[in-house]
C-alpha cells in the first residue's frame, strides 16, 4: 500500500490511553476531525459504511477536536454519524498520537498498538483504507495490490 505508512512516532503508542479504554480488546479505527474540514466530511460516508460492513468486529471510533462545541454538533447534523463520537477539544489523544492535520486517522490493534496511520482522506484511497482495516482484522483482503 504506497502511501500508507506508520510514522515512527505514532508506532510509539503502544497501548490504549485511558480516553479509549473502555475499546480495550477491540480493533478501533480511530479518525481525527474537525467541523472546518472538508475532506472530514467527505469520510463519514465511507466511515458510517466501513462501520456496517465490520461493525461486529471493529470499533469505529471518531474523534472531534474543535474547541468550539457548537461547531461540531452542527457539522454532526448536516453530516451523520453511525459511530462512536468523542471529543477532544484541548488536543490530548491528538497529540499523543502526533496528529498534524485533518482527517487523520489510525487502526488501533486490540491492545491499542498502532497498526497503521494515514493523513487525509481521499475517496479514490478508500479500497487501501479498508484493506488495513481487513489486515487488522486478520481477514484476507479483496483490496490487495501489487507494490510493483
Amino acid at each position: 500500500m504506497a502511501g500508507l505508512s506508520l510514522p515512527a512516532l505514532a508506532s510509539a503508542v503502544t497501548s490504549l490511553p485511558a480516553p479509549l479504554a473502555a475499546y480495550a480488546g477491540q480493533v478501533v479505527y480511530l479518525d481525527f476531525w474537525a467541523s472546518w474540514c472538508g475532506p472530514c466530511a467527505q469520510s463519514f460516508p465511507w466511515l458510517n459504511e466501513m462501520q456496517a460492513k465490520y461493525g461486529d468486529r471493529l470499533k469505529i471510533v471518531a474523534v472531534n477536536v474543535d474547541t468550539d462545541p457548537a461547531a461540531a454538533r452542527q457539522f454532526l447534523d448536516r453530516h451523520s454519524a453511525r459511530f462512536e463520537i468523542r471529543y477532544d477539544p484541548q488536543g490530548q489523544l491528538a497529540e499523543l498520537y502526533r496528529i498534524k492535520g485533518m482527517p487523520d486517522s489510525l487502526i488501533l490493534d486490540r491492545t491499542g498498538a498502532v497498526l497503521h496511520q494515514h493523513e487525509g482522506f481521499r475517496s479514490e484511497r478508500a479500497a487501501d483504507y479498508e484493506t488495513a482495516i481487513q489486515q487488522a482484522l486478520g481477514e484476507p483482503s479483496a483490496n490487495v495490490r501489487s507494490s510493483h
